[in-house]
This record gives structure tokens, sequence and C-alpha cells, in this order.
């Protein structure tokens, strides 16, 4: 009988945020070597190997067929295949897809290789003057305004930094949610478009910095400050 094939490795990589240069050599490498690529959304995922001048199949995987296309993924795996998973930009499976696959490999002990790189949310931190030892990390709220509410009242009684993400079009929306909330005085820092040409950077109270991006749509990290007061609605 044929010896059964060793099970490939699933190499998870950061690409860049927006700023092409931020490719590491790794990333470069792995995604050179994997027999395929899978990624969030095929545009994206070919437009990034086409930048690197690479050629290679890619698989997609999003949060509309997660569910079925992870055992596709492992029969790659199990076949001795070695992939590359990439999301449309940063850090894979942190409040991107993939995690349910993550589930999976680990009761398959099948082999996950970090490839470290570009991070919004570390990027965010690491230029934000908030003591941020501690921090709680709420990602994106629910899609419907009452969930959306009730999330936020928990959140204003942390006793931590708090850090919130959302699509660029819904920025504004949250901002407002946020003073509604917390109030008009919460001390808040915002990141948007990092790397990018347009990466503008606001630090002041929410109603401050709701007054200044003035409706912006941008791909953006929120931290607020610890809460100092309890409170929703409040001056």
């Amino acid at each position: 009988m044929p010896d059964k094939p060793i099970a490939g490795k699933l190499f998870v990589v950061a690409t860049p945020i927006g700023n092409s240069a931020d490719i590491t050599r790794r990333a470069v490498d792995v995604l050179s070597s994997a027999d395929a690529v899978v990624c969030e959304e095929r545009k994206n995922g070919a437009r990034l190997l086409k930048e690197l001048g690479i050629d290679k199949p890619l698989i997609e995987l999003n949060e509309h067929n997660e569910s079925s296309m992870i055992q596709d993924v492992l029969v790659l795996l199990m076949q001795g295949q070695s992939l590359a998973l990439v999301s449309d930009c940063g850090t894979p499976v942190f409040s991107d897809p993939g995690r349910q696959l993550l589930v999976l490999l680990a009761e398959m002990n099948i082999q996950v290789v970090p490839v470290p790189g570009a991070s919004s949310l570390i990027a965010a931190m690491s230029v934000c003057p908030f003591n941020l030892e501690q921090f709680q990390f709420a990602g994106f709220l629910p899609p419907k305004t009452e969930q959306r509410q009730s999330a936020l009242t928990r959140l204003s009684r942390s006793d931590q930094p708090i850090i919130l993400m959302d699509t660029p079009y819904r920025l504004s929306k949250l901002l407002l949610e946020v003073q509604q909330a917390f109030g008009k005085k919460q001390r808040v820092f915002l990141a948007c478009d990092l790397t990018l040409p347009g990466e503008r950077i606001y630090l002041g109270t929410i109603e401050e910095v709701i007054q200044q991006t003035n409706n912006r749509k941008a791909e953006f990290i929120l931290i607020l400050d610890r809460p100092q007061r309890k409170q929703f609605g409040g001056p």
C-alpha cells in the first residue's frame, strides 16, 4: 500500500494594510512556494499576487462560504499541499474569516504557521498616546442599531481602553453612537487609512473628532481612552 501523504501546512500570511512596500521578504517567499493561496476575495488576492509577480491558484474563503469551503481546504492539506491564507489586507483571521478553518485544523492536528507582518490594530496602538498596557478589543459591533446601542452601553462601564473597528461607511455612524453612549467629553484616538497617502490621525474628545472628520469615509481603528464616567447620553 502506498504511504499516507504527510499533511501540508497552512501559513497565515500578513500582507500590507495599504502601503505595498510593507510586505515582508518571508511573506513573499511563502506565497511563492505555496501550492495555492486561500484569499478572502478573489479580486484582491489576484491583485496582491500580480503586484508580487506570483502566479498561484486562488481559493476564495470568506464569511459567505467559510462553512462549506473549509472541507475543500482540508482535503488539499491532507493531500500534502501547503497553503497560504491571506485576508484582503493586514493580518488574517483577526476580525476576518478563517477562524472556523483554524478550529478544524487544530482538531485534525494540522500545523498552522504564522507569518507576521502588517496589522492595522498594532499600527494604530503603536502611535496612540493612551495607556494600552491593558485594553478591551471589542472589534466590530453588531449591525442592528438596538444591538449596537446595547453593546456600547455595556462597554461604557469598562475600566479599560476600548478598541473598535467597522467598515468605512459606518465611521460617522459609529462616532455618533460612541458620543451617545460615552458622552461628548470621552477622549478618543482615531487612525484613518494608515500607511496610505491620505493617512490621518485624530485625537481629542469624541465631540471634537466628529467635527474634524466631517462625515469622512475611511478604513479606521477607533481607540477610546478608559471611560471616566459611567453615563449614557450625558454632556
